[in-house]
């Protein structure tokens, strides 16, 4: 029998500060969507109404290797100036790995709740870990259902110590063998705009790595609730595994005229990996490339899970255009922002679009 909550503040506690996360409410027995995670119709994901559709948005990095070089970085520049999303497939992460990270995922959120909540926020053995559920649910009008593992990188023997045991190995290795995939796509796109990275510049650019497990418990009513409202990322280039459940959506864009948006889902491709471009790196470009902004659909068929590794600049890096495409565009779109600042205000709200980028708009 499913525990009654009485009031909002019992829910609260029960999902967020004892850590049961929103999984803890479906394994209580609950048959309906509590009040506190009903969204507003307009914020909503209605299946029918996305356009499952991709194409010519999947590259074979391979490629970059051959004669198809200079016709392969244009393609990835064109979808991170549009769309901001893409897929990649001969990425250089082993396919074996992929897989392991899914069932290390599913085997991390299965335990109980008393082994996960170790990792909430104030508790936590380092602060390089947090567990946690939504966004930010002590700002949020109504709550996502989406529990997360979120881990910074700094180094090995570090993630080796305090990551959980269920996953740190296969996190790493994540880590580990996707970052030379990374630079590859920085140079690419950085290339696209006349600029050369060295290492200084590249570093700037993908400091610091935090790689997070999202588990998306089935939910009896995927109508009514968000696995995460629309927003763009903040750092640089995200690079994300979901699985074969599909769900995640990315804004195509908006017609002016009846503000109707359109919205295409990202279809699962097995071995694929989705990149998409953060707000670091439209800041960067002065805009030219744009970060996607995107959201997730809940399920009632299975719990889903997806585990991306997030690229971003380092806190104390003081990010902004970069010079040379200034000096090309004539004007300067973003204003000069350490990071840390631009970060503070982006976990400091609840999602909403893009509007974080408003934050360094001239």
């Amino acid at each position: 029998m499913a525990p009654s909550f009485n009031d909002e503040n019992s829910l609260f506690k029960f999902v967020v500060k004892d850590g049961n996360g929103v999984k803890g409410l479906v394994d209580s027995g609950l048959t309906e969507v509590p009040g506190q995670y009903i969204q507003p119709p307009i914020h909503r994901i209605k299946k029918q109404n996305a356009t499952v559709s991709l194409e010519n948005m999947t590259f074979d990095l391979s490629e970059l290797d051959g004669p198809n070089h200079d016709q392969v970085v244009k393609s990835i520049a064109h979808a991170a100036e549009t769309l901001g999303f893409f897929q990649v497939v001969n990425h250089g992460v082993p396919i074996e790995l992929l897989e392991s990270l899914k069932v290390s995922a599913h085997e991390f959120f299965n335990q109980p709740s008393e082994k996960k909540a170790v990792y909430l926020k104030g508790v936590s053995p380092s602060p390089m870990v947090k567990y946690g559920t939504s966004f930010v649910p002590e700002k949020e009008k109504a709550l996502e259902w989406k529990d997360y593992i979120s881990m910074i990188y700094t180094n090995d023997a570090n993630a080796l110590e305090f990551w959980p045991n269920e996953c740190k190995e296969v996190a790493l290795e994540y880590i580990k063998t996707s970052t030379e995939m990374v630079k590859r796509l920085l140079h690419a796109l950085m290339g696209n705009l006349g600029i050369k990275l060295d290492d200084s510049r590249l570093d700037a650019l993908m400091g610091l790595r935090m790689v997070n497990m999202n588990f998306y418990p089935t939910c009896p009513s995927p109508d009514l609730t968000v696995g995460v409202g629309r927003h763009s990322d903040m750092g640089t280039l995200t690079v994300l595994l979901q699985d074969g459940i599909g769900g995640l959506y990315v804004k195509k864009g908006e017609d002016p005229s009846s503000g109707k948006e359109d919205w295409i889902e990202i279809p699962p491709v097995h071995g694929a990996l989705v990149i998409n471009i953060g707000d670091a790196l439209q800041i960067i470009s002065n805009g030219r490339y744009k970060s996607a902004e995107h959201r997730v659909r809940t399920t009632s068929v299975e719990s889903r899970v997806s585990v991306p590794i997030f690229n971003a600049p380092l806190p104390m890096v003081k990010i902004g255009p970069l010079p040379e495409v200034v000096a090309r565009d004539g004007v300067a779109r973003y204003r000069e922002v350490i990071f840390e600042e631009y970060m503070n205000n982006f976990f400091g709200k609840s999602h909403d679009g893009k509007k974080s980028l408003d934050f360094v708009a001239i």
